[in-house]
């Protein structure tokens, strides 16, 4: 049978959306190893470098995208998202492989934002409802793991294309997404709609309370809301420069060969896979998780610690790769995308993620606009005592509102979260004793 006429499910249908994440990531760095050719190329100055930033997947752009395609996904399924959003994904690449000017390339970057910004909560809530209860940690850590794999597979292709090739070999790059999305949307093409969804939709009152309208009435949704921004939001404050700016980093604190550059972000994102496997996705399901989250935003401040306080030479560069490969694996991100599942209802699952995603990559990119002029003027110091801070309040938040859901189907969690039945499919759901945190 032809790939685009097959049921495609399971752990093959979980890859397919998962692949959301490794375009995401993909899309960021490709940005973040081409914006000093870019600036050179095109004669512009620091702060249209931040615009760059700040318009692209990394902020804004996936900010607008999630606002649209959070909703649109509770309304018209989590399939209708995989129809569009990746055809958009290529026009934008495709646009950013041939810029010619600065305009050009903003446009190109703002569209592709747009669709990565769609595409990443609608991947997230598909994966949750399909995955089995006492298996959702290691499902959803295989989004993570693309997500990881993404800056790996660019860094890398960064070194062997970039260096000898200039600003060519960043268009190659760009190409390289091109043709990855086209794979994806092709066997996408089989998906089935989530089951969940359907029966949701299937009870014939589902219209009058989707969206966002249903999600801001509840006192445990906007808790819930807050919990995760303090989570995700305040730890991908550090994240999303570090995606688009490590680069910049690196050169500030002395490493300025652009080689060494992306070979110490290939260590840090292979560092991310491991801990994603061997970490998340084992022990997700088995241990507290909230102790696997300390402990991964623990060693994402350590990171830092050194990076400021310490002397930055080539063993405390490795050092702090290491610590934060291994932190990203295990902490904020890969629990963000689990938890914002499991905490909200079917019929407002994804509103709530696209929601999310706008607040968090809106401030993003708020601080995207300034983070080169800052960072060109104060030094590694001073924005790294800001990273600190930020992950400070992102171990806090954490470690203190961790949700209880580990092996719990999303019923249980919609009727303990809820006190009682907010989808009709849950209403012979039995509500346990204990009422989930969060």
């Amino acid at each position: 049978m032809r790939i685009g006429s097959t049921n495609t499910t399971g752990w093959k249908a979980t890859a397919a959306v998962a692949m959301s994440n490794y375009i995401e990531a993909g899309a960021i760095i490709a940005i973040a190893t081409s914006l000093s050719l870019w600036q050179d190329a095109f004669g512009i100055d620091d702060l249209a470098v931040g615009l760059l930033a700040a318009f692209s997947a990394n902020a804004f752009g996936a900010a607008i995208g999630a606002a649209i395609g959070g909703p649109l996904c509770d309304r018209y399924g989590r399939k209708f998202i995989y129809t569009y959003d990746l055809v958009v994904f290529m026009v934008g690449v495709l646009v950013a492989t041939f810029a010619v000017s600065f305009p050009m390339l903003l446009a190109a970057f703002l569209v592709t934002g747009i669709a990565v910004g769609a595409g990443v909560p609608a991947s997230w809530t598909y994966i949750a409802e399909q995955a089995p209860a006492r298996d959702r940690a290691r499902h959803v850590g295989a989004a993570q793991l693309a997500w990881s794999a993404g800056p790996v597979v660019g860094f890398l292709l960064a070194v062997v294309l970039t260096a000898p090739l200039g600003l060519l070999g960043a268009r190659l790059v760009f190409l390289h997404l091109f043709v990855v999305a086209a794979v994806v949307w092709w066997i996408r093409r089989g998906l089935s709609e989530s089951r969940m969804w359907q029966e949701d939709r299937g009870s014939g009152t589902a219209g009058g309370g989707t969206g966002l309208r249903a999600l801001f009435r509840g006192r445990a949704n906007v808790t819930a809301l807050l919990v995760l921004f303090g989570i995700y939001g305040f730890w991908n404050l550090v994240a999303g420069q570090m995606g688009i700016f490590m680069p910049r980093v690196y050169a500030t604190s002395g490493v300025t060969s652009e080689v060494e550059q992306n070979l110490l972000q290939a260590l840090l994102w292979t560092c991310t896979v491991l801990a994603t496997y061997f970490g998340f996705m084992r022990y997700g399901d088995r241990m507290s998780r909230r102790a696997l989250y300390v402990i991964g935003a623990a060693l994402g401040i350590l990171a830092w610690v050194v990076l400021v306080f310490a002397e930055a030479d080539l063993p405390l560069l490795l050092l702090f790769a290491v610590c934060w490969g291994v932190s990203a694996g295990i902490g904020a991100q890969a629990f963000y995308a689990l938890w914002t599942s499991e905490l909200f209802a079917t019929r407002y699952r994804a509103s709530a993620q696209g929601v999310l995603f706008f607040a968090v990559r809106s401030a993003i990119g708020v601080l995207s606009y300034w983070f080169p002029t800052l960072l060109a003027s104060r030094g590694v110091a001073a924005v790294g005592l800001l990273m600190i801070a930020f992950l400070v309040v992102a171990l806090v938040v954490g470690a203190v509102f961790a949700p209880d859901t580990r092996g719990k189907t999303l019923e249980q969690i919609e009727v303990e979260r809820h006190g009682g039945v907010v989808s009709p499919r849950a209403a012979h759901t039995p509500a346990p004793g204990a009422s989930t945190a969060g």
